[in-house]
């Protein structure tokens, strides 16, 4: 149907061009389409070359054009398909890629977060350590300095019993024996208890 209003429109367009002769080819100067007045034969033959070539070009050309046009068309759009599906991919693999990277961010996080809390925890048991061995020792020191002092305090008392039996036997002019000694340093050490 639609070769033939090709054909139609050819032959509506050849008689347009005999038809519309410029003056100049009335007037006796002949152009490449022969004038009415040049002969009817060779108008006539004109149009049946023109409809040859017509019918000739629309059997034969006219459909191998129509077919690479539509084959031209349909690669273009499989193409643009393709190319979709491509970016539809490209898409989906970038949001999968965003994914496991925020994943990966997340992990790291968490690592980074664990990694602190357990510094926290040793830092906290090294302190509470340090501090138990600090106050263990004190604790020994201070025990040691009370064993000390007491041991002090009885070599003193010690020595200023003798040294006191020494003096009341002088004063006395006798020998104190071992009961007053005890009751000596008894009363000495009830004085400094009190003081």
């Amino acid at each position: 149907m639609s070769r033939m209003k090709a054909m139609i429109a050819g032959l509506v367009a050849g008689v347009v061009v005999v038809a519309g002769v410029p003056s100049a080819a009335l007037a006796g100067e002949s152009g490449p389409i022969p004038a009415l007045n040049e002969g009817i034969g060779t108008a006539v033959a004109a149009v049946v070359v023109f409809f040859v070539c017509a019918v000739v070009l629309g059997v034969f050309v006219w459909p191998k054009i129509s077919q690479a046009l539509v084959e031209r068309e349909e690669k273009i759009k499989s193409e643009i398909e393709a190319a979709e599906q491509a970016r539809a991919q490209a898409s989906v693999a970038l949001e999968q890629y965003q994914r496991s990277l925020a994943e990966a961010r997340a992990e790291a996080q968490k690592m980074i977060d664990a990694a602190k809390a357990q510094m926290g925890v040793q830092l906290t048991e090294m302190k509470l350590r340090g501090e138990a061995e600090a106050a263990a020792l004190k604790a020994k020191t201070m025990a040691e300095i009370e064993a000390a002092k007491k041991q002090a305090i009885s070599d003193i008392y010690g020595y200023s019993s003798t040294l006191a039996t020494q003096v009341a036997g002088k004063i006395l002019r006798r020998e104190v024996g071992v009961a007053d000694n005890v009751r000596l340093m008894d009363e000495a050490l009830a004085g400094l208890g009190q003081r």
